[in-house]
């Protein structure tokens, strides 16, 4: 979960929080009582009521994306239920808004469940990140007697979940007081939106340029209107404080329309144009209205999205969109999604494990974007025009957190877009002077810390992945890991490198987050000392292996927990280990710690375990202090305070489970695992237990319930208790990974044996060189 959800997003919460407050203290109450009733309504309706056509596929028909998009505003999983092809730019999908306050969603990709007003429908959203971005080209429909003669600021429908339908690729809701029913689909780089307007009123898109998510905005922007072509282009310049950067993101776009415009008013801030051809400003848009016929009347809007030129915009739109219909559009994304989603096959468990598990599965397709436009054409981080010749190029990785879950899972059943998101990363690095942290659009955000492409470039060579230039990227990365990012770059590295190298672990009195930046460095120099010794390069090898070993020097063997220290070699005294920073407000117990605790910190070195045993003691001892510590954890999934122990919300610590493996007990690894899959995840609303930070929470669930679980930066896989039968992995064509679980692994949690292609396995963990040519992972179920 990025950091900056503790700081100006959780001002944003408690801004609203006081809002809505200050608002049900100055109505009746039997008013207050009503609307909190609608607000709990909203949460228990089920959508998938929606009578339409439209049906999903195959696997799609076990996707439910409406999970994740509720719950309490901080601990929401921020997932989206909009329409998107496979990795797509193009995101069209509802932006909704609470009973109280018209212009946000309490969601960071903008649709936020318990909401029961929709604002629009964007093109544009990061599904399942900490921070809010996109919402841009926002289409409102409605119908009218008459244009307006004055601009509307706050538009909304209220809709209900029974009227609701989305499956991977599709989107539709009904709106019932304007009787409108909302369609939509996309390709890679485009939208299409179908509107079907009932009734004899004039039917109206309000069509804004310059629409952000929530308080985001957008610089100076233009467009054209041509309707003899039906068409609108132009440009908008767009900020999104949380991840963007302060020259914005430049997008541009066509936008194509299946009837000709019967009046188009144009709004600048707060005047109306009507007829005009265009408008310049931050605050711009279009009213346009259409004949209405009889009995129904549809229209259809292409929009396509390019950050190179409007020309590529317009070329984007002819390969993938042009005039296709929109139940052949629906029909190709469909089957790419199928395509993904069929790469892992499962047979048995209930039919609410099966839908957790492919819309899992699901989330991890929908994000890093695809940012080069069909002619190979994008916008590089040295905001140049470059061509990606033999890869398609990526960009919005939220690597601190899915470098621990998601990489790995594309190393195993994506290695073709792995290979292509580890050429962009490389292409980033080049242009920009580093590999990113959380890469958005075309530059670095500042969110979170250290340099987790060290692990996520190091493990995808190290399992395989090899067609891309790994001298090139192990030379950019040594230097950042050795003597800090280029001058002139944007990127900021690891904060305190120097004193880092100089101590042996981030001095708490020259830094913040010195606790949380050492364990991180020093499992990004353990990755790196692996790389390097595949490399042949044995010297950085032995070297990067010595500052593996720094995360030792802050533990106080007195507390016995990694603890902050200062230059002079003395542990701070204001320490207690059980203060989340949360809720430490002036960091005078937390400062060294990033989201989470000492508590919790205490268990992050997956890297290296048994160094971590014998820190805390010997095996006896870890494991009656691991117990003691998921004991105290709050069992089921949501609340409001996830507090100091372990919480499955967050990534740094969210491998304890496993470590019992390493300390002999794998039986206790099996019944954890289990209790997670089982309390910390279900098919509601709410769904996980916190940001699924781009899909890392849902492939934590992919992987465990397989029966596998990856220690990131490495070859290694431990080994859990699989919750299907049999889940058949495809790795690349030709190349299956199955994996069976014998004796009814529903009423067997526990594991008696292993085999790997009938050999037994004598060890809770395989190797990636293993399983790379496919073959039977087979695991002996029993009750206890």
């Amino acid at each position: 979960m990025p950091e900056f959800l503790t700081k100006a997003s959780m001002k944003k919460w408690l801004k609203r929080l006081t809002i809505l407050l200050i608002v049900s203290i100055s109505i009746p109450t039997l008013l207050f009582v009503i609307a909190v009733y609608a607000y709990l309504h909203t949460i228990r309706q089920i959508p998938g009521n929606l009578n339409v056509a439209a049906v999903s596929g195959l696997f799609g028909r076990h996707v439910n994306p409406f999970i994740g998009t509720g719950g309490v505003p901080w601990l929401c999983a921020h997932n989206t239920p909009a329409a998107s092809a496979p990795f797509g730019m193009a995101r069209p999908g509802p932006d909704t808004a609470s009973l109280f306050i018209n212009r946000a969603a309490l969601n960071f990709s903008g649709y936020y469940y318990a909401d029961n007003k929709i604002i629009g429908f964007s093109n544009t959203r990061l599904p399942g990140a900490g921070g809010i971005a996109g919402g841009n080209f926002r289409v409102f429909p409605t119908s009218l007697k008459e244009p307006p003669h004055s601009r509307l600021k706050t538009p909304f429908a209220r809709f209900s979940h029974n009227r609701e339908k989305a499956f991977p690729g599709y989107y539709g809701v009904w709106l019932p007081k304007k009787d409108i029913l909302v369609e939509l689909t996309a390709t890679p780089r485009a939208a299409l939106h179908r509107y079907t307007f009932h009734g004899q009123d004039t039917p109206f898109l309000f069509f804004d340029i310059t629409s952000a998510m929530g308080e985001e905005s957008c610089g100076e922007s233009h467009f054209l209107i041509n309707p003899k072509t039906q068409e609108i282009e132009g440009k908008v310049r767009s900020f999104s404080g949380s991840v963007g950067n302060k020259n914005g993101l430049v997008l541009y776009f066509v936008a194509r329309f299946s009837k000709p415009f019967a009046s188009h008013t144009i709004w600048v801030n707060d005047s109306l144009l009507p007829n005009a051809e265009g408008a310049v400003g931050k605050d711009i848009g279009v009213y346009l209205g259409f004949s209405p016929m009889k009995p129904s009347t549809t229209v259809e809007m292409r929009l396509s999205l390019s950050c190179v030129s409007i020309a590529n915009a317009r070329e984007n739109l002819a390969a993938e969109i042009a005039n296709r219909p929109f139940e052949s559009i629906l029909e190709s994304t469909k089957d790419a999604w199928e395509k993904c989603l069929n790469r892992i096959y499962i047979q048995g468990g209930t039919p609410q494990e099966q839908e957790i598990f492919y819309t899992a599965l699901y989330r991890n397709f929908q994000i890093p974007t695809i940012f080069s436009d069909v002619n190979g054409e994008y916008t590089g981080f040295d905001e140049k025009v470059h061509i990606a010749k033999d890869f398609t190029y990526y960009t919005d990785f939220s690597l601190w957190d899915t470098f621990r879950t998601t990489h790995p899972l594309y190393n195993l059943i994506a290695r073709d877009e792995q290979r292509d998101m580890m050429v962009s990363l490389l292409e980033i690095a080049k242009a920009g002077g580093a590999f990113p942290r959380w890469p958005a659009g075309c530059h670095y955000s500042k969110s979170m810390f250290g340099t987790p492409a060290d692990m996520a470039v190091s493990e995808a060579y190290l399992k395989g992945i090899r067609n891309f230039d790994i001298e090139t990227a192990y030379a950019i990365m040594r230097r950042t890991a050795l003597e800090g990012v280029p001058a002139g770059s944007d990127f900021n590295g690891r904060k305190g490198l120097a004193s880092y190298l100089k101590y042996g672990y981030c001095p708490d009195d020259k830094m913040e987050k010195s606790v949380s930046c050492t364990l991180e460095y020093a499992w990004a120099d353990h990755a790196l000392s692996l790389l390097a010794k595949e490399l042949g390069k044995q010297e950085d090898s032995d070297l990067f292996a010595r500052h593996a070993q720094f995360y030792r020097n802050s533990w106080n063997p007195h507390t016995r927990y990694f603890h902050p220290r200062n230059a002079n070699g003395n542990f701070v005294r204001n320490f207690k280990s059980d203060i989340l920073s949360y809720a430490d407000f002036d960091q005078k117990y937390t400062r060294a710690y990033v989201e989470g605790s000492a508590e919790q910190w205490r268990w992050a070195v997956p890297f290296d375990p048994q160094g971590l045993i014998k820190l805390i003691g010997n095996n006896e001892i870890f494991v009656r202090e691991l117990s003691s510590y998921l004991n105290r954890s709050n069992p089921k999934l949501g609340g409001w305070n996830p507090g100091p122990y372990y919480w499955h919300g967050n990534e740094p610590y969210f491998h304890a489970a496993y470590l019992f493996n390493e300390a002999g007990r794998p039986d206790l690894t099996q019944k954890w695992v289990r209790h997670i899959l089982k309390e910390k995840y279900d098919n509601s609303h709410i769904g996980l237990d916190g940001n699924d930070d781009c899909g890392t929470l849902s492939a934590w669930y992919v992987f465990s319930a397989v029966g596998l679980y990856p220690i990131a930066g490495t070859t290694r896989y431990w080994t859990g208790a699989p919750l299907f039968e049999r889940a058949d992995l495809q790795m690349k064509p030709g190349t299956i990974l199955t994996i069976i679980a014998e004796n009814n692994p529903a009423e067997n949690p526990y594991v008696k044996r292993v085999f790997l292609n009938d050999i037994p396995l004598d060890r809770p963990w395989l190797d990636h060189n293993e399983i790379a040519d496919g073959g039977i992972l087979r695991f002996e179920m029993i009750t206890e």
